[in-house]
């Protein structure tokens, strides 16, 4: 499971990167998560099985699920209360839960 986070610089959303790969090993789950800025998205879709874009650029969900199409994997905003409490488990949950629904 490969899981791309974007946010405006890729600087907030590298705790929870932190986070959730702890939550990945307490789980036993096989996962590689990564944060990039919005100008790198385009370049790290290829290789994500999952795009979560942080909640302050959730105005760009539209254009990042249109770039994303051609890769067929799925994009959502990650949910506030989560991205604002740095919830690795409930964010990796999200995720898991979004790449499952796609196949």
């Amino acid at each position: 499971m490969r899981i791309l986070l974007v946010c405006s610089a890729g600087m907030s959303t590298s705790l929870l990167v932190t986070k959730m790969e702890k939550a990945a090993k307490e789980q036993g789950i096989e996962a590689t998560m990564w944060a990039v800025s919005t100008d790198a998205a385009d370049s790290n879709m290829a290789k994500a099985d999952v795009v979560l874009i942080g909640p302050q650029i959730r105005f760009q969900l539209a254009e990042m699920k249109k770039k994303a199409a051609k890769y067929n994997i799925p994009v959502e905003a990650i949910p506030s209360v989560d991205y604002g409490m740095c919830n690795g488990p409930k964010v990796l949950a999200f995720a898991t839960n979004l790449i499952n629904n796609n196949k």
